[in-house]
Parts: structure tokens; sequence; C-alpha cells
């Protein structure tokens, strides 16, 4: 059964207040979502906003924190294809409460959302996840990655003999790849402070109201959290591995 495109969000929240340590000093005087992609000359942020607005989002609530005022500057200045506000928390909330905040900025309160970590870059099928989302009746759906493990892998025989040498093969585990679709009641099951995957999340997976969602095989996901992320990026995007 396929979700009535009506079913599908039209609406989004962008975490975007993390400090990106790891990735300094490239974040030394921007926030982690304003970091370039080599080669492309636009931010993790508007490759993002770019993805939700060819997905059918037409409003997206971004949550700012650490120099909040210099992603807020390129918001203001950057021709954008589709309505976007901030928010920003006074004192920190947690993951959870930071959702629940920026959530209520949404302008259709009766209506289902995405979400997505703002340092995610990637490619596929919101509109697949939010079939599956309406599919299983669910509160909350999680889009699941298998990253390649970044070591080279050994396959040997039962008697220790070396067969194979892989080179970073995919994880046998599913991660949780930063975004998300939330049925419109989802929002007041969120903590008003705390982290809603210590609190939220387990709950509804024992309620069998929590879903997941396998990116398919072959579409682009990465997670920007070091130098070594944006390095790998740039080579992928001039292979062609991913669009831009």
């Amino acid at each position: 059964m396929t979700a009535h495109p009506a079913a599908r969000p039209t609406q989004a929240v962008v975490l975007a207040g993390g400090q990106g340590s790891r990735l300094r000093p490239y974040t030394d005087d921007r926030p982690k979502p304003m970091v370039e992609i080599p080669g492309t000359g636009t931010p993790i942020i508007g490759h993002q906003l770019a993805w939700l607005a060819a997905e059918g989002v037409t409003d997206a609530v971004v949550s700012c924190g650490h120099l909040a005022e210099v992603l807020q500057d390129w918001l203001d200045a950057t021709e954008l294809p589709l309505r976007v506000t901030t928010v920003v928390e006074t004192e920190p909330l947690g993951r959870g409460g930071g959702l629940k905040y920026a959530a209520a900025s949404l302008p259709r309160d009766d209506e289902p959302w995405y979400a997505t970590n703002g340092d995610i870059w990637t490619r596929f099928s919101l509109r697949e996840m939010a079939d599956f989302h309406h599919e299983r009746d669910a509160d909350a759906t999680l889009a699941l990655a298998r990253p390649r493990i970044p070591w080279g892998a050994v396959e040997t025989d039962r008697f220790g003999h070396v067969l194979d040498f892989i080179e970073a093969p995919p994880s046998p585990y599913l991660i949780n790849a930063g975004v998300y679709v939330f049925s419109a009641a989802f929002t007041k099951m969120l903590p008003d402070r705390g982290d809603h995957e210590r609190t939220t999340f387990p709950r509804l997976a024992r309620e069998r109201r929590l879903a997941g969602w396998q990116i398919p095989q072959g579409a682009y996901w990465r997670a920007i959290d070091t130098a070594k992320d944006l390095t790998e990026a740039a080579k992928e995007l001039a292979s062609g591995k991913q669009e831009s």
C-alpha cells in the first residue's frame, strides 16, 4: 500500500546546533552545517535544503546553536528553494528537548514531519520512506544506513588460511542514519529536556511503534564528522558516486 501524497510530510526540522569540534579548524568560525563540501561551493545545509525541497518539503525549521548568527546570515542572504525559519535554544535542552522546541515552530502541527541531523549529506527518496512509515502506521521511522568499515577486512577459512583482502567492506550492522519521519502525534511524546533516543525511542520500540527503513543499496549517504569525511565526500563527488 502506498501512502496518499497528502500523507507525505511537507515540513521538516534540521538540527544544526552542533559545535563540530572534530571538524576544526573548519568550525572555528562557522557552525558544522556551514562547512562546504570541497568542489561544490555550497555548505552542507545548502545541499540538505535543496534535497528536502526536491522531495516535496515546502517549510523547514532550522535549529541553530553554535555560531547561530553565521548560519542565519547565510540563510538570509541565499535564495532558498523553500521557506525557512530558525530557532535558537537559549539553554541546552538535550537532543530530544531541542527537537521538540524546534518542532513547535513547524507551520502545521497536525501533519507529519521529517527531521534530519545537520551534518548528513545524502540522496534517497524521502517519499518512499514516508510511504513505508505510513504503511507501518508508525509514530517514528528511522532511516538506516550500512556504512563502509574504514579498515580493510581479512577473510580466512576455518583452518586460519587467509583467503582474501576486502577493502572497506560494508558494516554487518545497520546504523541510525540521522534522517527521520515523525507522525504529528510524535511531537508531544518528546521530552522537554533530555535525549529522546534514551526515552521516547525505546518506549516506541517496545510498543512496535518505531520503524526502521533501510536506505536502498546504491543510494548515497555520508555523515560529515571529520576532515577526512570532507575529503572522501569530495572524492566521491569527483568520481560521480553521488549527486550534488
